[in-house]
């Protein structure tokens, strides 16, 4: 069955960002770019790419004393793939297909963001809002750390279940799904993401287009629209949930849709808030099958908020309950890692 979309891809000619992209891809506006690039020059230590989750000095001492509990939700994959890709520009990175986010900014600002999260972002030029919006409109730079280190250790999705944890953009659920997973579930702290940016970018990375990645042709393709063949079969592996973590896992455990624990949970730039630390530990024992692993990317340490991977492995040592051990360091700028994380009795 074919479907017919209102929508362009808007390719370089390597079908990667620039550079500078790349190193921490920020979906946002024009408009909000040059107010960071301002508050930059200001305050040069709180760029975001950098080391710092946050994006302004104005929330690095607002850090919550316990991880709000923001009710779980899960959201239906909508069948008219057309609404959900209208009017979207496809970009590219690493082989993957994610939505630029200036036009979705201007939708949400008009009224359809029913949380609030983009103006209330754009208004305090932050990238975080604790308890209210957690960074899931920015991709940032660990993801594609992660999405290296799963390709380099030829990492085996196939009949495994995962979990994108904090997804944001999903574009560790879709290497997954692309890796031929059973099933691959999406999770984000906010609603908002969840139907504007991950169901859009896992749609839009369940179609094939007619273009040069079957032709063979090395120009990039102008912008225009294009007909497209999706494969529903890949849709129907996918569940998406907004909510905090530990109101999710409630969500799950609790539902009546038959649940298998995951095979393989990924999450990237997800500890960078100590008071976050026990929740995440919590959902990761509770969700995790008994021989599963956990694949985990984060910065050595966050200036002005606290976390890093290694408060986090001191933390997870004294609950006793996980073994972890990192398995890649990321020297380049400041320090990055990705840590493997398993049951301390599992095979």
């Amino acid at each position: 069955m074919s479907f017919r979309f209102n929508f362009v891809i808007d390719e370089n000619e390597n079908n990667e960002p620039d550079t500078n992209d790349k190193m921490d891809l920020q979906l946002c506006s024009s408009k909000q770019k040059q107010e960071s690039a301002e508050k930059s020059k200001q305050a040069p230590d709180t760029v975001a790419d950098s080391s710092l989750r946050p994006g302004t000095d104005k929330h690095q001492d607002e850090t919550p004393s316990k991880f709000c509990l923001k009710a779980a939700k899960e959201h239906d994959i909508p069948e008219d793939f057309n609404k959900v890709l209208e009017n979207k520009v496809l970009e590219t990175v690493s082989d993957l297909y994610y939505i630029n986010m200036s036009a979705v900014e201007l939708t949400c600002l008009d009224g359809s963001d029913e949380e609030g999260i983009v103006s209330k972002s754009v208004s305090s030029h932050s990238d975080l809002i604790p308890g209210v919006y957690e960074g899931g409109l920015k991709i940032w730079e660990c993801t594609f750390d992660l999405i290296d280190y799963l390709s380099e250790a030829e990492t085996e999705f196939t009949n495994k279940t995962v979990l994108d944890l904090g997804c944001g953009a999903g574009l560790l659920g879709i290497v997954a799904l692309r890796g031929k997973a059973e099933k691959v579930h999406f999770q984000d702290y906010n609603s908002t993401v969840i139907d504007k940016i991950t169901l859009p970018n896992v749609v839009a990375n369940c179609l094939k287009a007619g273009s040069r990645r079957d032709s063979g042709d090395s120009k990039p393709p102008s912008k225009r629209p294009r007909k497209v063949e999706c494969f529903p079969d890949m849709l129907t592996k996918c569940r998406f949930f907004s909510g905090e973590w530990s109101e999710v896992s409630q969500l799950l455990l609790s539902s009546n849709k038959p649940l298998s624990k995951y095979d393989i949970i990924l999450t990237s730039e997800t500890i960078y808030n100590p008071d976050y630390y026990s929740a995440l530990h919590d959902t990761l024992a509770q969700l995790l099958d008994r021989n599963g692993r956990v694949y985990l990317a984060s910065k050595a340490h966050y200036f002005g908020v606290g976390g890093g991977i290694y408060l986090f492995e001191k933390f997870f040592e004294e609950r006793n309950v996980f073994r972890s051990s990192i398995v890649k360091i990321i020297d380049k700028g400041l320090q990055r890692c990705i840590m493997e994380i398993a049951f301390k009795d599992s095979s």
